[in-house]
């Protein structure tokens, strides 16, 4: 059990000056003490707020890229140039093979091609579900069939030469336990909310789910939809909620017309306890 938790964002798509913002995420976490940085943004930006926030990123213990999107990873090489030791826990899925649809034209939004091989020593591949420290696990996505979910958000893999509806298996949490439960790190939450939390219930065989943190990936959601996210979160024992990044600003104010202080936004720099 991890007693003492805290986060800063390092870059999020919203920032106020003087830090930065881009279309990308990067939380620096504190276990205990343990540092753990999730996710590199899009380019080497989230460096630059560390500095500015005092924060030596070569101190980190570890890392964790939550999926296999660029901007989520390709600020992996920035941060291996500041940091000579901390391991990098990547899904065993992850590859060079992410596509979305953008302006109907289907374009690559994977990792940066050849990061992975150039960085090969530093990167440990995860498989199921993974416990990295005390208190603290990697939680795959596992659902037989994720193609109704990856068609509507235009996501795919290539696979065979061919294009198919990703199955996320790039794609993980980052569950840490607290003395108030567990908290959940998911930087997009593609494959939805109340997928991940019947994984992390499942996986870990717990249900004192107290936090949830991460984008929310709403911004197709219709209001009908987005009524029943929150029905069911209403019906979970989540008490916090920080999101941010790929959720919409419609989708943010509609759930905090409906769950208030339950669900706050987050951006570049801000600071957090969940102890």
């Amino acid at each position: 059990m991890v007693r003492k938790l805290e986060m800063t964002v390092l870059i999020d798509n919203v920032a106020a000056e003087p830090l930065h913002s881009e279309w990308g995420l990067s939380i620096l976490i504190s276990a205990d003490g343990r540092k753990i940085l999730l996710d590199t943004g899009a380019s080497g930006l989230f460096t630059e707020n560390a500095a500015r926030l005092g924060i030596d990123l070569a101190g980190i213990d570890m890392g964790v890229l939550s999926h296999a999107h660029y901007d989520h990873a390709d600020g992996l090489d920035a941060f291996f140039s500041r940091n000579q030791k901390a391991p990098f826990f990547v899904r065993d899925g992850a590859g060079e093979t992410c596509y979305g649809v953008k302006d109907g034209i289907m374009r690559y939004n994977g990792i940066r091609k050849g990061i992975l091989k150039e960085f090969e020593a530093r990167i440990q591949y995860v498989s199921g579900t993974q416990q990295i420290a005390d208190g603290i696990w990697l939680v795959p996505h596992r659902k037989a069939d994720y193609s109704p979910i990856a068609l509507r958000n235009e996501l795919y893999v290539l696979c065979r030469d061919e294009f198919c509806p990703d199955d996320f298996s790039h794609e993980q949490s980052l569950v840490i336990e607290t003395e108030k439960g567990l908290v959940i790190f998911n930087s997009c939450s593609h494959t939805g909310l109340s997928n991940i939390l019947a994984d992390v219930r499942e996986m870990l065989g717990r249900d004192d789910i107290w936090a949830y943190v991460g984008g929310l990936h709403l911004y197709k959601m219709t209001d009908e939809e987005l009524t029943d996210l929150c029905e069911g979160i209403g019906r979970t024992a989540i008490e916090h909620i920080l999101t941010g990044h790929c959720t919409g600003e419609h989708a943010f104010n509609f759930l905090k017309a409906e769950l208030g202080n339950r669900i706050e936004q987050f951006s570049s720099g801000l600071s957090c306890s969940f102890s």
